[in-house]
């Protein structure tokens, strides 16, 4: 097949969406298949929508394909223009929009449902992406589930060493995620300086949201934690991997989470994670077992699975190496390229059914 690949941006931006397109286009083409990347300049949603609106627009999108996919990501500039395109078109949702716990959600969802029609397929990284998209109208026989696989690092690391590093204290914990309101920092700070145990904490990310970050350095110095918690900022893979290695639990209590990849690239160390019950993370998490649940914005509950981790270090390990278990039993990339490759397939036969028949 001739696939195109449509985003806002470079596809060798370092998230973890983007890296779930950057390793469907490395799958897809080992598979034979030839993909271009169309890559589309970053744009504010109401800069978006003004493109969607713009016909001189659509020439970005001219290429000689048999299917296009594109980030759902990049949808107010691909809404208006995607009945017009001479290719099926197959979205990949990483999560929507409309699903964040936003202000303005309710537009987002109108301007969503509207893509979503544009649709002859889509692309979800979660059963609960595709519990959202199917609510607002896509036909679920029209969807693939594809999850990302968590091996961005798959360090060699036994059950032995997840048991003794268990027992070290204080319990070091590591947040790794854009730093934007989403990903729930302010609450997971919070839940430290409420719980008993003494706990380190680790920032790693890049700032998305200067305003949030400011406030969240002045959580921490108004509830002293200073000594407590260090701000990373963006690290190379390799730095991260240090970081993940040492530490004993990974905390990203988002308010909303498509997926969360990040928990599972923390399960390939051995660390259980702290995760927000909303979204997909619960896919990946099973409270308990390989890590903690917690409803968005509670950071009690977050100050109670920092002192359950930090008071049984048994608890602790058991945990760790059930994550490790969880990890590996987690789908690959070549096996989410194959469920992908059925339904662009499945598309583009449906498109080849649907073209008159030329008369002879």
């Amino acid at each position: 097949m001739r696939v195109g690949l449509a985003l806002y941006g470079s596809l060798d931006e370092q998230s973890g969406g983007f890296r779930y397109d950057r390793k469907l286009v490395e799958g897809l083409r080992r598979a034979g298949d030839a993909v271009e990347v169309v890559e589309l300049p970053w744009r504010a949603y109401p800069r978006g929508l003004l493109d969607s609106a713009l016909p001189g627009f659509r020439d970005r999108l001219r290429v000689d394909v048999d299917v296009m996919l594109q980030d759902e990501l990049a949808h107010p500039s691909l809404v208006g223009h995607n009945r017009d395109l001479p290719y099926p078109v197959v979205g990949i949702v990483h999560h929507l929009r409309a699903s964040e716990p936003r202000r303005l959600a309710p537009l987002y969802r109108a301007v969503e449902r509207r893509y979503l029609e544009t649709l002859d397929g889509v692309v979800c990284n979660s059963a609960a992406t595709r519990d959202a998209v199917t609510a607002l109208g896509v036909d679920p026989d029209a969807t693939a589930v594809a999850p990302p696989a968590g091996d961005r690092f798959d360090p060699a690391i036994d059950d032995d060493a997840i048991a003794a590093r268990a027992g070290e204290r204080p319990l070091r914990v590591a947040f790794v995620g854009n730093l934007a309101p989403r990903k729930g920092l302010d609450t997971l700070v919070e839940g430290l300086a409420r719980a008993d145990a003494r706990v380190e904490l680790t920032v790693v990310g890049r700032t998305v949201d200067e305003g949030h970050v400011a406030d969240v350095r002045r959580l921490v110095r108004e509830r002293g934690l200073g000594d407590r918690v260090r701000f990373s900022g963006r690290l190379s893979d390799n730095e991260l991997a240090d970081v993940l290695r040492e530490g004993h639990v990974l905390a990203v209590p988002s308010r909303y989470e498509g997926f969360g990849i990040v928990y599972l690239e923390g399960m390939s160390f051995g660390l259980p994670a702290i995760a927000s019950r909303a979204g997909g993370a619960v896919e990946t998490v099973a409270d308990g077992e390989t890590g903690v649940l917690v409803d968005p914005d509670d950071p009690d509950a977050v100050a109670r699975a920092l002192d359950g981790f930090a008071a049984d270090p048994d608890r602790l390990a058991e945990m760790g190496r059930a994550a490790r278990r969880r990890y590996e039993r987690h789908p690959s990339w070549a096996e989410s390229t194959v469920r992908v490759r059925r339904l662009l397939t499945d598309v583009v036969d449906a498109d080849a059914a649907s073209e008159p028949e030329v008369a002879t």
